[in-house]
Parts: C-alpha cells; structure tokens; sequence
C-alpha cells in the first residue's frame, strides 16, 4: 500500500494518473485508485455518461488523505465491459467479483442512486464483506418503490435520454439532477454525452436489458430483508431530489436498526458533488468511527 497521502498530493490526482484495470471472474473493470489504509469502494448512479470518476471526482482526494478509496465504473459504464445477456446484469456479483480479484476482504460501500441499489443489495447478501453502508439518493425496495405515480420527472429524463442521446436530453439530465443550476452550467452536459457516445455498446445493454433496464431486478423485493441488515448506515439525501424522493432514505433508516439520516436542504440527487465539503466531511467521520 502507498503511504498516507497529504492534501497536496491529493489535489493532484487526476483520473488518468489514478486509472486501473482488473480482470476479474466476469468482466475487465475500470476504476480509479488512491490513498491507503480501511477499504472504501464509491460506486456511481447510472445514467449515459456516468463514471466512477465523473460521480465523486470532487470527493476522491479528500477522502483519499484517510482511507484506500477504489472508484469503480461497473459493467456497462465508464472504460469496463458492457453487460450481455452471457455476463448477466447482477452488479451485486460484479461487485463481489472485483473484490476478490483485488483481495479486498471487507469495505465501506458508497452508492449513489444506483450504485445505493448494489450497496444495499451487497449488504443484504453478503453481510460479511461490508463494513459501513453509505447511500445518497437510492431508491429502497418496498411497496412502490418508485412512487405511487411511477416513475419520477428525474428518471423519465434519463430513460429518454437513453433511447435518445442528445445533447439537449443530456442538458435535461445533468439539470434535474441538481439543486443549483450554476453546476450544470458548463460543459458537463457535452463531456458526459461525449462519454456515453464513445461506448454505444454501453447504451445498447441498458436499453435492450430484460425489463427495458439493468434495474428491474429481484432487488425490489427486498423490503422485507432490509432489517437483516447489520453494517452501520448513514443515507444521505437531498430535500430536493427531482431524481429519487428523500422519503425513500426515510424508509431505509426506518427498517435498519444501526442507521441515521442526513437531509441536506437546497440538494437535489448529487449530494456528493453539490454539498462536496459536507459530504467529505461527514463520510470520513462516519467510517473512523463507527
């Protein structure tokens, strides 16, 4: 393991210089690596264009200066393999897999939306391999999980953008995933639409996924084991998420017996980039002590 990094050094990373592969039982994985010390794993929401990097960027080096961070792109995203009907669409498995090939034995799991689902799921099913579970802005099983209007104004966006990859579909994106227009006010919306442009293989696996999506998985019908789980838990969530409702945190903490709730006001789905000072802060004292 490298030594502790100092803050000046942490400020230099990039997502070239801390860019990796592993082969592991299913597919080739990229990540972005840093820091040493207690494992945690940042696993990114979905939408096209979305990355381990692009998705906590603003929260890799800080929270590199404690732990060994490892920001993965999963199956169908970022520089990794795409999912196929032969690899099948378990991010749980995938997961697990990665942490194998890079013998990590137990980590803090930090999910974000989607990658909440695989950190909530992992921690249901292998309670063994994580150590804190940390979600902001993931949808939680139970009885309409999506809401009793089904899907939200956030997710519509996204699903069309899938079936349309424009860079007006992507300016919708990145503008209701925030709270405050002045972060989407740049180029992100280009980047990210150059990003899923490049990996049109990546589009094909959501769109032509069992279900219309690599989500509609036996996942939703978890709700009644979210109470199995035992790692300690913060959920985090933006008061004005347009994405995911903060009601659904509500009912995460509500089922887990070792678990708080951070509610951040003026925050939509982003909490880790829009609240990055916050987030970074309260991350790092959560997993040093509990």
């Amino acid at each position: 393991m490298s030594a502790q990094l100092t803050a000046e050094q942490s400020a230099e990373l990039t997502d070239e210089s801390t860019g990796r592969f592993v082969q592991t039982s299913t597919h080739r994985i990229h990540y972005n690596e840093a820091g040493s010390g207690h494992p945690v794993i940042l696993l990114h929401g979905s939408g096209p264009g979305s990355t381990g990097w692009s998705n906590f960027r603003t929260n890799i080096a800080t929270l590199a200066q404690d732990f060994h961070v490892y920001a993965v792109d999963m199956p169908g995203w970022g520089q990794s393999d795409t999912q196929t009907a032969e690899t099948g669409y378990d991010h749980v498995a995938a997961l697990i897999a990665f942490m194998d090939a890079l013998d990590i034995d137990r980590a803090a799991l930090v999910g974000n939306s989607m990658g909440g689902i695989t950190s909530i799921s992992t921690a249901i099913l292998h309670p063994e391999r994580v150590s804190h579970l940390i979600s902001m802005g993931a949808p939680v099983p139970g009885q309409n999980t999506w809401g009793a209007n089904g899907l939200s104004e956030g997710l519509k966006v996204l699903f069309r953008t899938y079936q349309n990859p424009t860079i007006e579909n992507m300016k919708e994106v990145t503008e209701v995933m925030a709270f405050d227009p002045a972060l989407t006010s740049g180029d992100l919306a280009a980047l990210r639409l150059e990003a899923a442009l490049a990996h049109p293989e990546h589009l094909d696996s959501w769109n032509n996924a069992p279900g219309g999506n690599p989500l509609s998985t036996e996942y939703f019908g978890y709700g009644p084991r979210l109470a199995e789980i035992t790692a300690p838990t913060l959920a985090l969530h933006g008061r004005d998420d347009r994405v995911v409702s903060y009601e659904q945190s509500l009912r995460l903490v509500s089922a887990v017996d070792n678990a708080r709730l951070l509610l951040i006001n003026r925050c939509g789905h982003w909490a880790q980039i829009e609240h990055a000072v916050e987030f970074n802060r309260v991350v790092r004292d959560f997993i040093q002590n509990n």
